[in-house]
């Protein structure tokens, strides 16, 4: 599918939703490298490699996102999402805020979904392989959030 496949309501509809994504991701390189700076205490090595291997997916999938954005002749967004924080530093705090970043990045590739459903299987893929990289986001999250020995 082209941009010249889709009306031009639905065109633009696309893009404001890759571009909300693009946003969300780069979003996510920045967050994910900050918390990576303020880990501290005896599991820092293995927490910091997680952070920052998360803050380089956020960026591979900025790029996913920017590619999609001009192949339907729309301009990538130079905004970043929203960097809010607690400005506590501690391990399950990060996490906590991770989860909920990870939870607006997934609601984000829905709505794209929901867009694009049985008008685009480029787009339509696209969205799914990255609604399913989250929710193993999120579902890590919820792991790392557990207490060592608990089920639930």
């Amino acid at each position: 599918m082209t941009d010249s496949d889709l009306d031009a309501d639905l065109t633009k509809q696309v893009i404001d939703s890759l571009n909300r994504i693009l946003e969300l991701e780069l979003a996510g390189v920045v967050r994910y490298m900050h918390y990576s700076f303020m880990v501290f205490g005896h599991n820092r090595i293995p927490i910091v490699a997680w952070l920052r291997d998360q803050s380089n997916e956020s960026n591979a999938h900025a790029v996913l996102a920017g590619e999609h954005i001009t192949a339907f002749g729309g301009h990538p967004s130079l905004k970043i999402g929203p960097l809010l924080e607690t400005h506590q530093h501690d391990v399950n705090e990060i996490l906590i805020e991770s989860h909920t970043h990870e939870k607006e990045g997934l609601d984000a590739y829905y709505t794209l979904l929901k867009l694009v459903e049985g008008k685009s299987i480029l787009l339509e893929e696209y969205a799914r392989d990255q609604i399913a990289a989250e929710e193993m986001h999120l579902a890590d999250i919820r792991k790392m959030m557990r207490k060592p020995g608990s089920i639930r």
